[in-house]
This record gives C-alpha cells, sequence and structure tokens, in this order.
C-alpha cells in the first residue's frame, strides 16, 4: 500500500530545468565552449558542484580552475537562475500537477518534494504550491547527493513513513537510481529512452488517476 508519494521539483512538479540549462549554457558561453540540451541531461538530478565538474569535463577544461574558482563560477550559476526563477508564476507549473495532488490529498496519501535543489522554497512560493506538502526536503537538508537516497530516505522519515510505502516522481536517472536504492517505488516523468528501471514511466500527469499507485 502507498502511503507516500514524494516528488522531485525540477521537471516534476515545474520545469525549472530549462533556466538550470540556460544558466549553465550561459556560463559554458562565457568560459568558451557550446554547452547542448543533449549535454544537460547528464547535469539533471546531480548536485551544483557535480554538474560544474561535468561541464568543465564537457568543455575539456577539467584541471584548469582552483577549487576557489569552481565554487565561484558555481555561484555565478546560481545567481544568474535565481534571477530567472524569482520572475516564474503559477501558470509555470506542470499540466495534470495541481489536480494530482489533490487527488492525493483526497486519498489520504501524505506528499513531499525531495530535491537536490536549494532554491525549492523560492520556487515553490512562486508559484503558489509552498503549503501543499507534508514534508520538503531540499539542498539545504542534505549532504548527499543523488544517486545517493539519502534526500528520499529524509522525506520518508519526516513524514514518518516506511520505505517500502513511498514512491517517487523522478524525471532523471540519478533520481531513479536514488529511489530505488532506498526501496522505494520509482515512477519516471519523461521520455522512455533517458529514464531506466522505473517501476512505471509516464509522460506527464495530466489525466492520470489513483491507478497509478497501484503495482503488482
Amino acid at each position: 500500500m502507498i502511503r507516500a508519494c514524494i516528488f522531485d521539483l525540477d521537471g516534476v512538479i515545474v520545469d525549472t530545468a530549462k533556466y538550470h540549462y540556460k544558466a549553465w549554457k550561459r556560463l559554458a558561453n562565457e568560459l568558451g565552449f557550446e554547452f547542448t540540451e543533449e549535454d544537460n541531461e547528464r547535469l539533471k538530478g546531480v548536485s551544483r558542484m557535480t554538474s560544474l565538474e561535468i561541464l568543465l569535463e564537457i568543455g575539456n577544461k577539467k584541471g584548469e580552475y582552483t577549487e576557489d574558482e569552481k565554487l565561484k563560477l558555481a555561484t555565478k550559476k546560481n545567481e544568474w537562475y535565481r534571477e530567472y526563477i524569482t520572475k516564474m508564476e503559477k501558470d509555470e507549473i506542470l499540466p495534470g500537477v495541481e489536480g494530482f495532488l489533490e487527488l492525493l490529498r483526497q486519498n489520504g496519501v501524505k506528499i513531499a518534494i525531495g530535491s537536490a535543489s536549494k532554491n525549492a522554497k523560492t520556487i515553490l512560493e512562486r508559484i503558489g504550491l509552498i503549503d501543499k506538502f507534508d514534508a520538503i526536503v531540499d539542498g539545504t537538508k542534505i549532504t548527499k547527493a543523488k544517486p545517493d537516497p539519502q534526500v528520499f530516505t529524509k522525506a520518508a522519515d519526516e513524514m514518518n513513513e516506511k520505505y517500502e510505502d513511498c514512491v517517487v516522481f523522478e524525471d532523471s536517472q540519478a533520481g531513479i537510481d536514488a529511489a530505488l536504492a532506498a526501496g522505494m517505488k520509482a515512477i519516471a516523468v519523461g521520455k522512455p529512452e533517458n529514464l531506466k528501471n522505473a517501476h512505471k514511466i509516464i509522460s506527464g500527469f495530466k489525466n492520470k488517476d489513483f491507478e497509478l499507485l497501484m503495482f503488482d
């Protein structure tokens, strides 16, 4: 019996992924190389500093910066990202999400956010969903990035639910791997060719009903 649902934020509840991409691409261009949407797939679900390492690897610039310089680069990217997200509005919630959250609430299922983003609360406030969740676990509460399961186990702990009674909604492979490592069910949100090993895969929440939480 599924008693709780844990949602990643970026690309699942709201499409902030495009703002991450915009900010990383801006940084790459400033450093003198191109960064494509295909490259960006590798950054989904991982921490800011790990994302920067991948970006530098793509640009053949690994080893060119000190740790202090890399911190400054990551901070610059985050400042651009925050500049973009502070202009977000409620209409940027992905189709079907609000209705699905309400359906869960009506059926007594607890809901949480499990996101690596340190900007999660800012985004939830901007789109008017901050009060909809029983727990919000973001990058300010964790020390280990996905695919480590910490973000999801902490969310389950805050809701006082067993891991095996939770299902995670994720749009990244690292997130799916983290959910499985926690012993939770995983529902992938996105394209099948990008996401492997989830119990189910959906393109989005539009017209989804409670049967989505039924597993064999």
